[in-house]
Order: C-alpha cells, then structure tokens, then sequence
C-alpha cells in the first residue's frame, strides 16, 4: 500500500521523470517530500495522510472562489453528462468568448474583439508570438527577464519562476538560432526598449509582458510603464502582447489592464495591448486558456488567416462550463474579499519578519503578493535574484508543519479565495511567528 506522501513520491518517481509532472512540484528549492493531495474544498487540501492544510496555492489561481465551489463543479457535472469531448463546436464556446469580451473592458470600450480559446497558457502564449511575427511578416521577440509565458522555445530565455526555481539558463533543446530570436531586456526599463528599437525597428515583430510580473515572486510594474510601453511598440508598428494568464480574472474582473483603464492603478489609463492571453481563472481549474485582441490582427488566425492553430480539445465543453461558471461568480464583491484577505495576511507576515529582524519588502499586484528577502525593493530579475532566497525554505515548512501550504518557491505568488474566512486565516496568522523565527535562524 502507498499511503504516506513518503511513499507515494517514491512510486512516482518510478514512472514520471522527478516524481512530478510539473517542476516546481518537486519542492526542488524547499527540499523535502512533495505533499500529494486527494482532495479540497473552500480554503483547504487535504493530503493522502489525511491532512488537512490551508491553501495559499490555489491551484496557481484558478480557485478564486474556493476549491470544488458548488457552482462550479455542478456545471462540469452537467456538461459530463451531455459528453466528455465533441471535436465540434458548441454554443458554450461563444457564450464564454462574448463573456471575456464584455468583461474585459472599461466604459464599454476594451482590447478584446476576438478570442480563440487554446487548452493551456503555453499555447495561448505561443500562438499569440506566431499571429504577431505573421501579422508583422517579422521575426524578433521582445521579452523581459523574470518573466514567464509558458514553456515555448522562444520564451524560455531568463524566464523566472520554475527556470528560476531550478537554477537554469533557460531549457536544453532549444537551438541557439531559435533563442537569438529572442531580445532578453530587464523589466521597468523603458530606455532599454527604446534602444532595441533603435536598433531592430524593421525587425521586431512584437513585445510580450507580464501585465503584472508575478512570475519571479509578484513585481509590479512601475506606474506608467505598460502604458508607455504600449506606446514605443505601437509606434514601430510592432504589436504589444499582455501575458495576463496569472493576473486576467484574478486581480479584478478585467485583470490587471481593468485595474490601470479604471485608474485603480495611477498612470496607467489610455492604452490598449494588440494582444492579450489568458488562463488559470479563465477556466475555473479546467485545463483552458485563450488569446483576444483585436479583429483586424486575429482574423489572421487559420481559417481566416494564413497564421495556422489548431486543438482537439480547445473550447473543450468541460472547460469552458467551469469556466462559464467561475466568471458568472466572481462578482465585486468577490474581489474585495479577495483584496481584504490578501492585504491581511501580507500584513501579518511582514510584522512577523520584521519582529525577528528579517529583512524583506512586501511584493504586491492586485490581490497576488510575495515576500522578497531584501530591505530594498527589487524593480527587475537581478534584484529578484540577489535576495537572500534561503531564508524561504526554512519559513515554507515551518508553516507546512502548521498546516498551511504556501507556493513551494520564493519566486512564485501567493494566492487567495473568496473561501478564506475568518478561521482560514486565523490558522494561518497563528502559524507565522513560528515561521519568521526559522527564516531568522536560517543561515545560507
């Protein structure tokens, strides 16, 4: 019998390369045995010892309202019961499409007049730099180290997060000719963008970007820098892609592009991405993601365009009922619970570092926030890196050993629900002195 967490990574490895299908699983930067989960609901897993944790993972984000929301998991059921897959389209697909499209603007005005739904981050990533080089008929890629838009050939280079987490340059089995295609230039600098223009206007096709960096711990942009972004791109007719797989859906009801085109956000209204991705939320824990923008560039999309995609499952019927019903639900009053929550627990752990004298900044974005071990807040990747990261393996199973999961990295966010009440966040707050105290302790 394979009962222990113990047990289970042993058989995994057995099977799977690391034990894990997903790297940052592996607790590579943590150390110790993977926690193997069986089940979860509101602010809790459960793992296959019986143990019950609360959860400031998530799911990576998707569980906004809760882990197995009721109404949620009842639209899946319903949609299973109609059929797993069709290979066809169905009328779900558009509902879906018209929903992202009506919340995904501000005043009624918006950057999504299409959207073609994928089945992960990666592709929706992946196809959104294909239709930039066929619409632009260039070939260079702009991005900014620490930011990661899935595991593509092109988009590897200084990708933070789980690259970050494992100590690698990038990937083995990407040619140097693909990664030369690729400008890497440190995030928040704006004079960096303007001399790769300078240098490569004919040739760069498009520049992509966290909305929100949230990717190498969260790092905020500086006020004005997507808008101001937005406009060097779109001036050497180049086309600008917002990665808001982590933070469209999570961080407001228009992601993080809502945030600035309301003025939530200071200095940032009066600009619209060419493109913009989506996942996590979007499909309510369901393997979906999509790319939206505007008509005229994705309607060089295949069967229209010359620009080819295709999927089996993209819009999977499944998929798009969870995710159907997830956005139906995150309601104002949902991100305001989720802005309250956050900004109490972030609170909470910054006095309890600062008690034992543990240097750190709190890194915040919306609702998603981190801790960066450091007195000076980092502005880019470098900075990120240079913190005293092994401080967090120490804190990470002090409040394991509490009951409470956190992200198994100090370059990943945290992630609240709308489930985490009062006692959710209780055993949290009561777990973090013990914490502080074993990042205090904790020598590199």
């Amino acid at each position: 019998m394979t009962t222990t967490n113990d047990q289970l990574f042993g058989r995994a490895k057995n099977s799977i390369p690391g034990g894990v299908n997903s790297p940052v699983r592996a607790y590579g930067s943590v150390g110790g045995t993977p926690r193997f989960l069986v089940s979860a609901s509101g602010a809790y897993v459960t793992d296959a010892e019986g143990r019950e944790y609360v959860d400031l993972v998530a799911s990576w984000g998707p569980a906004i309202l809760g882990h197995a929301h009721h109404g949620t998991v009842e639209a899946v059921q319903q949609a299973a019961a109609r059929g797993l897959s069709f290979g066809a389209s169905t009328p779900g697909e558009t509902e879906l499409a018209e929903l992202v499209k009506q919340r995904v603007s501000v005043d009624g005005d918006g950057p999504i007049e299409k959207l073609r739904m994928v089945s992960t981050g990666t592709e929706a990533t992946m196809t959104a730099i294909r239709l930039a080089r066929g619409y632009t008929g260039r070939d260079l890629l702009v991005k900014f180290a620490g930011h990661y838009h899935g595991h593509s050939d092109s988009l590897l280079a200084e990708a933070g997060s789980g690259v970050a987490t494992l100590a690698l340059p990038g990937s083995a089995g990407i040619t140097a000719e693909t990664a030369a295609q690729t400008l890497v230039l440190p995030y928040n600098d704006l004079d960096a963008v303007r001399r790769a223009f300078d240098e490569h206007s004919e040739r760069i096709a498009g520049v992509i970007v966290e909305a929100a960096a949230a990717n190498m711990g969260v790092l905020a942009p500086e006020r004005g820098f997507n808008r101001a972004l937005a406009r060097i791109v779109q001036s050497h007719g180049a086309l600008l892609i917002v990665d808001e797989v982590l933070t469209g859906f999570r961080v407001g009801s228009a992601g993080w592009w809502g945030l600035e085109a309301s003025k939530v956000v200071p200095d940032g209204a009066g600009w619209k991405p060419d493109l913009v991705t989506f996942g996590k939320v979007i499909g309510g824990g369901m393997p979906l993601a999509a790319l939206g923008g505007r008509r005229e560039v994705m309607d060089h999309l295949a069967p229209l365009g010359p620009v080819y995609q295709a999927g089996t499952l993209s819009g999977n019927p499944l998929a798009v009922a969870a995710g159907i019903a997830t956005l139906r639900a995150a309601t104002p009053d949902v991100y305001e619970s989720l802005n309250r929550t956050a900004s109490v627990i972030s609170a909470a752990t910054s006095e309890a570092l600062a008690a034992e004298g543990v240097a750190h900044t709190v890194q915040r974005a919306g609702n998603l926030f981190s801790f960066a071990f450091t007195e000076q807040a980092p502005r880019n990747y470098d900075d990120v890196r240079a913190q005293e990261t092994w401080r967090y393996a120490p804190f990470f199973h002090s409040m394991l050993d509490a009951g409470v999961t956190l992200p198994p990295s100090v370059f990943e966010a945290w992630f609240v629900t709308a489930a985490h009440d009062d006692r959710a966040v209780g055993r949290v707050l009561d777990a973090l002195p013990a914490a502080a105290k074993a990042a205090a302790r904790a020598t590199a």
